[in-house]
């Protein structure tokens, strides 16, 4: 159902976690591949070149401890910016970068950046070209199906990918107009399917391995990506592979969601220290309480925790 390829000298399992600001951090990152994720991508970082480097930008860049392939996402309209920045995380480590064509956010598309580029074509061929021309590691793009309902132009920029140099292509099935209102559609995926021979890879709304399966067969996707279904449910992963492999389904039993909570919470410390990581817990343990008896008084309560060691106590006490 899945068959790996391959992205420069990595061997891709096409299982994968797409980026998502805020969310796919590290920590995150390591937690979904423990659980079966192929792939997975940081969080946008942007082109400018005053802010590359800098703290925010640092979390979300070129990780030595990452497990390879290391995949940094860039954001930015200028082909110059762009180019600069793709050397940049070249030199620093990076193993895969990855080109937003894709983000609906009104600050990024206000500067003409994100999912707003694929209404300028000609600028994006710019971008492609100058990105090709100043990193050897493969590149890829996320996009969305097309600026509206009305210009559906996902197959046209994936082509336009693959004529550039661009290695792989990954559609988020909605416009940037629907942002995430609606439903994705799939049928778009399927004509970029027939007019490149680079991998294309399916995303959103994919939630079930039933489900992945009739997208793979509809479209003729190499692989899918999943975001927001693996918010509080990284485990999500090892049950969808199992049933695509047709393994019997992991035990993921409330212990081992505990753990895995525990586990990244601690890492989040870790990450950010203990002011940012103490809000950025917060998040992320309110999406766990989805999944947990009583978890709108367990999130409530663990929001009002002031310290990093009494969220530590609060978990433990959970798990014991």
């Amino acid at each position: 159902m899945l068959t790996p390829f391959h992205l420069g000298q990595h061997d891709i399992y096409p299982l994968m976690l797409a980026p998502m600001a805020g969310i796919t951090d590290r920590v995150f990152r390591d937690l979904c591949r423990r659980f079966g994720a192929g792939y997975a991508v940081a969080e946008m970082t942007h082109s400018k070149p005053e802010l590359v480097g800098r703290r925010k930008s640092a979390t979300r860049g070129v990780d030595p401890r990452e497990s390879a392939p290391r995949v940094v996402q860039l954001l930015g309209y200028d082909p110059r910016q762009l180019a600069e920045a793709a050397r940049y995380y070249t030199d620093a480590g990076a193993d895969i970068i990855d080109l937003n064509l894709g983000c609906p956010a009104k600050k990024v598309c206000r500067v003409a950046a994100g999912s707003a580029l694929m209404s300028d074509p000609e600028r994006v061929r710019t971008i492609f070209e100058a990105m090709r021309a100043a990193t050897h590691l493969p590149l890829t793009v996320k996009m969305r199906t097309g600026p509206s309902e009305t210009r559906r132009n996902a197959p046209e920029l994936a082509r336009l990918a693959q004529e550039c140099g661009f290695d792989m292509v990954v559609i988020h099935g909605r416009t940037r107009a629907q942002r995430f209102e609606g439903e994705a559609e799939y049928d778009t995926i399927t004509e970029a399917c027939r007019r490149v021979t680079i991998p294309v890879i399916a995303n959103g709304d994919l939630r079930s391995a039933a489900q992945i399966r009739r997208v793979l067969d509809h479209t003729g996707a190499r692989g899918v990506m999943i975001g927001r279904a693996a918010l509080g449910t990284p485990w999500l992963f090892a049950r969808l592979r199992a049933a695509l492999e047709g393994r019997p389904l992991p035990l993921i039993d409330h212990r081992l969601q505990l753990k895995t909570i525990q586990d990244h919470v601690r890492g989040l410390h870790e990450l950010y220290g203990p002011v940012t990581g103490l809000r950025m817990a917060r998040k992320h343990f309110g999406w766990y309480t989805a999944h947990l008896p009583d978890g709108d008084t367990l999130r409530r309560t663990f929001n009002r925790l002031e310290e990093v060691d009494a969220q530590h106590a609060f978990i433990e006490a959970l798990a014991s």
